[in-house]
Parts: C-alpha cells; structure tokens; sequence
C-alpha cells in the first residue's frame, strides 16, 4: 500500500475519532452541568474522563497530522528522490565514460566522444569532426568496432556510425 492510501485511511480514521472525541466530551460536559460538578467527589469520574479525552484530542491531532502528511507532502518527497536518483545515474554514467576513455588511444578517444555526441553520424561528417584522413578514421573506427564500442551500417553512400555502450 503507497503513503497515499495509508495518509487517506489515517484521515478518515481522524475524523471519525475527532467525532467519537466530540460526542464524549459534550457528554461529559453535559453530566457536570446536571451534577454541579465543583469540588464533590462524584465529580471525580469525569475528571479522569476529561483528562483521557484531552489525550484523546492529542492523539487525533497526530494522526490527521500523519494523514496530511501522507497524502500530500510525500509524494514531493518521493518526486525529489526519484531526481536525485537520476542524477546519481549520470554522473555514474560520467565517471564510467572517463574511466573507458582512459584505455583509449588519443585517437579513439576523440572519435568516441563525437560519435557518443552524436550516434548515428555519418562517417564523412565524424572525419571532418575529428580532423582525420579517411584512411586513419576507418582504420580507429575499425579497432573501436573491434572493441564492441561502435557499430558501423551503411547509410546511403556512406556509413552511419553509432555509439553502443549506455555510458
């Protein structure tokens, strides 16, 4: 069961005590008035029940407090983790990229990183990118092909370049 439901359920269950609570103490009240409840000892009963509906009142503070909270605050809370979990995902996702490219050549490294910008860039487009004769980006996209980095298709008269790991 989500906070949402458990915060209705802890509403409802307060406004049914908040009108238990109400009815004992117009009750009691209304037994004071009849006795002239002052200082005599049959007045006593009502007293302690004065003082146990005073908790009472406590308690149903707490528990409609409790049920706000459940149904309207949480779910910004469970929005705000959800965000931070995000973030903690990709700078994660950062770190594994730097720690990949550190097993790279200088070369692939540059090519890696136009591609991961922009998977799918055609191979004519990545080599005036990355500045490259043509032979020496087939030959570096090759060893990353090799490496299960990039995949090459053939894209018109070209070939389409996309970048396969998720980091």
């Amino acid at each position: 069961m989500n906070n949402q439901k458990i915060g209705v359920i802890l509403l409802v269950l307060g406004f049914v005590l908040l009108g238990v609570f109400l009815f004992a103490f117009q009750d009691l009240g209304d037994k004071s008035e009849e006795l002239g409840c002052f200082n005599n000892d049959e007045c006593k009963p009502i007293e302690r029940s004065l003082s146990i509906l005073h908790f009472g009142f406590g308690l149903f503070g707490f528990i409609l407090a409790l049920g706000f909270y459940m149904v309207f605050l949480s779910s910004g809370e469970k929005a705000l983790l959800q965000k931070l979990n995000k973030e903690e995902n990709k700078i994660a996702s950062g770190q594994k990229f730097d720690i990949l490219l550190l097993g790279l050549s200088s070369f692939e490294q540059e090519v890696i990183k136009a591609v991961r910008k922009q998977s799918g860039i055609s191979q004519n487009t990545l080599r005036l990118r990355v500045d490259m004769s043509k032979a020496k980006l087939s030959l570096v996209l090759k060893e990353l092909e090799q490496k299960k980095l990039v995949r090459r298709e053939q894209k018109g008269k070209t070939l389409a370049v996309h970048y396969i790991l998720d980091y």
